[in-house]
């Protein structure tokens, strides 16, 4: 590929990409908040592993690319979040020690949960949701050094 082509291709790359930022500010300021509602879970995600981190940080970054570049950048480049995003984005998956940790924080909350809560279908639901996040886990691809 020649100099040119090259050039042309980051571009196009950087004129798509502002093409996604709204031209409505109402749109724009929608876009903002909703983005900071998502990042705000994914924090609390980070906390309580009912709450699923690395979703509610994509929908954060896909609201952020369409209402302030400043914004998106912040979010990709920022030391907690940015890697999270920008490893998801590249396929590149999770070690297996993250994995392993994340299941049994996830367990260790979940039955700590059911110890508490009194309702059987509820105890149940817990239990569901752990085990589908569990098989969610499992099956993010497996980080090699």
């Amino acid at each position: 590929m020649t100099t040119t082509e090259n050039l042309e291709e980051k571009e196009i790359v950087i004129t798509s990409k502002k093409s996604l930022i709204s031209q409505s500010k109402i749109k724009r300021a929608l876009y903002y908040t909703a983005g900071s509602i998502f990042l705000v879970l994914g924090i609390i995600g980070m906390f309580f592993p009912i709450l699923p981190t690395t979703p509610f940080l994509l929908l954060s970054a896909a609201c952020y690319v369409r209402s302030s570049e400043k914004a998106y950048n912040w979010l990709i480049q920022n030391k907690l979040f940015g890697k999270i995003i920008r490893d998801y984005r590249a396929g590149k998956g999770l070690s297996v020690k993250v994995k392993a940790v994340t299941i049994l924080v996830l367990w260790i909350t979940i039955i700590i949960s059911i110890l508490f809560i009194e309702i059987f279908w509820v105890q149940i639901l817990l239990i569901v949701i752990a085990t589908l996040v569990s098989i969610h886990i499992i099956l993010i691809k497996a980080r090699t050094k």
